[in-house]
């Protein structure tokens, strides 16, 4: 490694990194350069933490001064960062299996294929072992008890699914493309759907009832509630018909994945690792980045407050990060901002994962109080321009950080945390520890193995489609099969040849008094919460009406265990 990496910046040392008593500190660290020693004496916690790895100072590395993040602090979320091939996923894998270790649960996203091996023990090594060696680790090989997930069951894991209502407008007008009035008029589509105890499980429940509303007898519905223009309706329909013919309708259904799975222990107190793979579905990036909002979204809804605890409840490392804000409106950046800074709270810590920490919005980015910045490239004018901004957002250091982070090799990187007491660390550059899990997939038969014979998979394997929306309207409109409503019908296409009464009076009930259908009109708020289709429908399976489903800042619903 060239010196220059972990040069000081001349003038600087003493003044620039906060101090603390030498006592903190090991004897053997005492022998250290004063300003490497005052680094170090800032990770010198007392309680339970992770080990990173070893400092890094003028060239060499210093396995006295050992790098660490206090366990309690990791619910205060944090950023991994770098250039491709830096070593990101290995800093993923090497905090995994140390939180698996002390009883946190994990959750990682896969994003290339190359995390199922911290299920298995690592292979020792001769780089490996030098490694070990450099920063005074006592390298084992062992994995972590994991559970394997495929979204939608595309790929190699227990299918993960989302009905549409949980899901909700918010995230679908994102993983649809659409603009705000668009997703104002989904968002009306919804909340109708709620009050009349519509269950929007699948893609073809929320087309059905595009298209009623949008019929003769259903446009009237949302008339005194701003209403539902064709146009709009027309744009949903065709981004749901395209976003189908794309394969993404296998996401959408039932049994819905319970986030509650994520929260797991082993008999043994080690925490369950769950690893999303998300390698199949990689060329569809809005999608599984906003499934993986949901999946928080989903968790901030059910987990309970506990304030500061001694560890957190769950760690999700939430990869490909810049996926989740690129084409983001306000109102969805503000409901990450929320989500991001309430959920600590509940004991979860969110680390996002990217390239640059530009890729991260600043008001998201002020949340993130533990930061591992791996190497930069600056090849380009755009790159130098990123290099500065983040050199920008980290504390004043004693290196020179321009030169250090483009200097960095693989399995280094500069890291601060939040103290036990909740103040940012020094800046210290490290070498950081090597996994003692597999670094790199699992073999094909033994992931398949270790899939299948999860006590999850019975649960979540097949796909349900139960009653739902589209089966309510289809015997309401005669027995209409989906063809006839997907991709926006028209108002006659979609009644099938009848009337809008006639409809009404097939829905309403049998032996239901006409004389009943027929009395005095009612007010267009009566209309929308107590039409008599839906009272048929919503009778039909137990729902009460006007009853509207709980969300949450991101449209997603509560669910009803």
């Amino acid at each position: 490694m060239s010196d220059r990496k972990t040069t000081p910046k001349a003038g600087t040392g003493a003044g620039t990194a906060p101090r603390a008593a030498a006592p903190e500190v090991s004897a053997r660290a005492a022998a250290l350069p004063r300003e490497a020693l005052e680094i170090a004496a800032g990770y010198a916690f007392t309680g339970p933490a992770l080990h990173l790895g070893a400092l890094l100072w003028e060239g060499g590395c210093l396995p006295d001064a050992q790098i660490r993040v206090p366990l309690p602090v990791l619910n205060r979320h944090g950023l991994v960062a770098g250039a491709t091939g830096t070593g990101k996923t290995k800093t993923l894998q090497l905090i995994a299996e140390q939180l698996s270790a002390q009883g946190v649960p994990v959750f990682l996203a896969d994003v290339k294929g190359d995390l199922s091996g911290v299920a298995a023990p690592g292979q020792p090594g001769d780089k490996t072992g030098a490694r070990a060696a450099e920063v005074q680790q006592r390298w084992a090989a062992k994995g972590c008890p994991a559970e394997f997930y495929a979204l939608g069951g595309i790929g190699h894991g227990i299918p993960v699914r989302a009905t549409i209502t949980s899901f909700g407008p918010v995230l679908l007008s994102k993983v649809l493309r659409l603009n705000p009035t668009q997703e104002q008029s989904l968002g009306l589509i919804f909340h109708y759907a709620d009050t009349k105890g519509l269950e929007l499980v699948d893609l073809k429940d929320l087309r059905a009832v595009v298209a009623f509303l949008t019929s003769d007898e259903g446009k009237g519905e949302l008339k005194g509630i701003g209403g539902l223009s064709t146009a709009t309706a027309g744009v949903i329909l065709r981004s749901l018909t395209a976003f189908e013919a794309q394969g993404m309708a296998d996401f959408f259904g039932e049994p819905e994945f319970d986030t509650g799975e994520l929260l797991r222990t082993e008999a043994d107190g080690r925490g369950v690792v769950s690893v999303l793979e998300l390698a199949a579905v990689q060329d569809r990036p809005q999608l599984f980045s906003t499934f993986l909002m949901w999946l928080l979204a989903d968790l901030f809804h059910d987990l309970p407050e506990v304030g500061d605890a001694d560890r957190p409840k769950l760690v999700f490392f939430f990869d490909e990060a810049h996926l989740l804000f690129d084409d983001a409106s306000e109102a969805f950046l503000d409901a990450i901002t929320q989500t991001v800074r309430l959920i600590r709270s509940k004991g979860v810590g969110v680390f996002f994962v990217t390239q640059t920490p530009k890729d991260v919005p600043a008001d998201v980015l002020g949340q993130l109080g533990n930061r591992i910045q791996h190497a930069l490239r600056a090849f380009t004018p755009d790159d130098q321009k990123a290099l500065k901004a983040t050199v920008k957002t980290f504390p004043n250091s004693a290196y020179d950080l321009e030169e250090l982070l483009t200097g960095l090799g693989t399995g280094e990187a500069v890291v601060t945390v939040l103290s036990e007491k909740g103040a940012p660390t020094p800046v210290a550059a490290t070498r950081l520890r090597a996994p003692e899990s597999l670094m790199g997939p699992l073999d094909a038969a033994e992931l398949e193995r270790a899939v299948t014979s999860s006590a999850l998979y019975g649960r979540y394997a097949q796909a349900v489609d139960r009653e739902s929306a589209y089966e309510r309207l289809r015997a309401a409109r005669g027995g209409k099969g989906p063809d006839e409503v997907r991709g926006g019908k028209g108002p006659d296409e979609i009644r099938g040849g009848k009337g809008p009464d006639e409809i009404r009076e097939a829905v309403a009930g049998a032996g239901e008094p006409r004389a009943r259908q027929q009395k005095e009109q009612p007010s267009v708020v009566e209309q929308v919460v107590g039409s008599g289709m839906f009272k048929s429908l919503a009778r039909s399976v137990g729902t009460q009406i006007g009853r509207e489903i709980t969300r949450s800042v991101f449209g997603t619903a509560r669910r009803r265990r």
